[in-house]
């Protein structure tokens, strides 16, 4: 099944042909979660500290379905 993902805050550089904020189409299999697709990506989950599905905060235990729209975040500092 496939999959949209944007990528942000320098968690491109993990995934061929992702530039900030663009979209990707990624397949993967049914039933895959959202740990799953981090670990497909080859992106270290220590980078990986907020991920959104569908606009709506979500865990990576959470199962994608066909057109799920994910984007993942690191960790920032500021204040």
């Amino acid at each position: 099944m496939e999959v949209e993902v944007r990528v942000f805050s320098g968690l491109e550089k993990f995934v061929p042909g992702a530039g900030p904020g663009k979209a990707i189409l990624v397949q993967v299999p049914e039933g895959a979660t959202g740990r799953k697709l981090i670990e497909q990506l080859q992106i270290p989950a220590d980078q990986v500290f907020t991920m959104f599905v569908n606009g709506w905060h979500a865990t990576p235990e959470q199962v994608l379905r066909p057109g799920d729209r994910v984007a993942l975040f690191p960790p920032i500092g500021g204040g």
